[in-house]
């Protein structure tokens, strides 16, 4: 089951980076930039479509619902601020990119409310976050 979660979040977060870059995503635009089967990508659509989180369009262009835009936005919040912060502590940045990728699915809310209160607090304070916490035990 977490594996259709991770899925159906990596759809949407990447139908929002492309339609960033694109006036039109299409579903064999997915396929090239997983470099993934159009078939897959296909099924896919139709799920999220189920669900109501896309719509697609005649001409085979793929928008995202409020819905979808909005847990979209939040799939692609967790991987910039995971990436960006692996980066900080000195993470290469493609290995950064890979694991944020892993690691935005598994955060839960709480967790990544903290995770970022944590990184704009050294964001406005410049140091290490470990050293307020020393201070407060």
């Amino acid at each position: 089951m977490h594996f259709i979660k991770d899925s159906v979040e990596n759809y949407l977060e990447t139908i929002l980076v492309l339609s960033k870059n694109n006036n039109m995503v299409r579903a064999v635009d997915i396929a090239a930039y997983w470099d993934i089967s159009k078939p897959s990508v296909s099924n896919a659509m139709k799920n999220l479509r189920e669900q109501g989180l896309i719509l697609v369009e005649e001409n085979g262009n793929i928008l995202l619902t409020e819905k979808g835009n909005s847990q979209a936005k939040e799939v692609l919040e967790r991987h910039s601020k995971i990436k960006d912060f692996l980066i900080y502590i000195g993470v290469d940045p493609a290995t950064a990119e890979e694991d944020a990728c892993k690691m935005e699915h598994v955060f839960s809310e709480e967790s990544f409310q903290k995770f970022k209160s944590y990184c704009h607090w050294i964001t406005e304070n410049n140091k290490p976050y470990s050293d307020e916490i020393e201070k407060q035990k």
